[in-house]
This record gives structure tokens, C-alpha cells and sequence, in this order.
């Protein structure tokens, strides 16, 4: 079963410096329907101004991914992390029992845009965690890249959920298959791009949630396409 959320059901909010996209519930943006898929609770595309970001705030009891697609994104929390992220990297901070942290644009000249992606921890409580892996932008190229994983994959972040992140980058005219096992859920996710999910159609900002599925064929139209795939428990 495949059930689709167009880009325009998302929660939006413009800030003048923020441009920020909700997929679920977030902010002021509530909707009783959209709390979350399975573990995945928070899917926000944002989009920051120059020199504008995100003060000091805490979090605890989450993993927290950041991707970005182009610009460069500045974190620093109270772990003594100090990085700067770009494309082609994946972040995780596991905010177990709490932490501190702070993100914004790290140019003064360019915007940047990300996305972060909240999911609900397996167990609470766990100490705190930083990880920043880079790969070569190869590994997404018609195929998927494991962003991240319960278990150690080799430059995959390790979260503390039973969920794997990945993401993949689809030439036009590809087809691309995501196994499914019976007893998981997909939340599918078009980054960019134009593509054919098990036949249903899907846009730039449009989501999909499955479940009894085995297989996700995936199949670009006319433009390149980016992906990402939420396999969860």
C-alpha cells in the first residue's frame, strides 16, 4: 500500500531569513494526521540566508540527521563539537540525555540548504554522540547510499534506532529497485526531480508512505531525480 503526501500538504513557514518545509507536525505547524511515520518524526527542509541560523537551543532523547544539498551548514553544541557541513556528508548527533547546539550558514554570501530529520530513539537516556562522515558523490549515483543505520555500515552515521536513512541520485530515463522486507515501512521522500514509485507519480517535495510492500521500483521521468529512503521497523 502506498499512500502519498504532495508537497503542497506540508507545513510551511517564511521567516524572511528561514524558508522552512514540514513534512510532519512541527513549530506552529500542527496537523493531528502527521505526527510522524513509525519512528521518523520530523522531516524539515530549510532553507537559511547568509550569516542567519539557528541559536544555542537543546534537545534530548532524539537522533538528529542533517543533509545538505548546497551551501554549507555550521554546528557547534556543547560536546565541543565545532564543524561545518556540505554536500556529500551526513551529520548525526544523538542527543540522548541532552545537549546544547547551534546551526547556521556557514557563508556570509550564499544560502544554504539542508534538511534535518528527527527520529525517535530506541532507547533513552544513552549518552550523547557526534558523527560527520563525507563520501564521494559516486556512491549515490544510480544506486543507494546508506546514510545511516542501526548497525555499523562503513560511511554510514550509527543511530540508536532500528531504522536505516539512505539516499540515491536517479539519471533520467533509470529505473532503480528498493527491496522491502514484509515486515518493514518505507517513508520515501523526492528530494528533486520527477519519478514513478510502483507506478504512482511523484514531484519535487512529494512523499510516499508504504507498507506491504515487498519492492519500490523506482523510475525517473525526464529529469534527474534525488531520493531518500526511510526504512523503518
Amino acid at each position: 500500500m502506498i499512500t502519498v503526501r504532495r508537497n503542497n500538504e506540508r507545513g510551511h513557514a517564511d521567516h524572511g531569513w528561514l524558508d522552512s518545509h514540514h513534512t510532519f507536525s512541527f513549530a506552529n505547524y500542527y496537523d493531528p494526521k502527521h505526527m510522524g511515520f513509525r519512528s521518523l518524526r520530523v522531516i524539515n527542509e530549510d532553507r537559511v540566508a547568509p550569516g542567519r541560523g539557528f541559536g544555542a537551543h537543546p534537545h534530548q532523547d532524539m537522533e538528529i540527521l542533517s543533509y545538505v544539498r548546497s551551501g554549507k551548514l555550521a554546528h557547534k553544541d556543547s560536546m565541543g563539537q565545532e564543524e561545518v557541513l556540505g554536500p556529500n556528508e551526513i551529520q548525526k548527533m544523538s542527543a540522548g540525555t541532552g545537549v546544547f547546539h547551534s546551526e547556521y550558514n556557514g557563508s556570509q554570501t550564499d544560502p544554504v540548504h539542508f534538511f534535518q530529520i528527527w527520529i525517535e530513539p530506541k532507547q533513552r537516556g544513552i549518552k550523547p554522540s557526534y558523527e560527520q562522515l563525507k563520501f564521494d558523490e559516486s556512491e549515490k549515483q544510480n544506486r543507494f547510499k546508506v546514510l545511516a543505520s542501526p548497525t555499523p555500515v562503513a560511511g554510514a552515521a550509527t543511530i540508536n534506532q532500528d531504522a536505516k536513512v539512505s539516499v540515491a541520485v536517479l539519471d533520467p530515463a533509470t529505473k532503480l529497485d528498493y527491496a522491502v522486507d514484509e515486515s518493514r515501512h518505507v517513508w520515501l521522500h523526492v528530494v528533486e526531480g520527477d519519478v514513478a514509485v510502483n507506478g504512482q507519480q511523484l514531484q519535487t517535495g512529494d512523499a510516499a508512505a508504504v507498507s506491504n510492500e515487498h519492492v519500490l521500483e523506482i523510475a525517473t521521468n525526464g529529469s534527474k531525480s534525488e531520493v531518500l529512503v526511510f526504512d523503518l521497523a
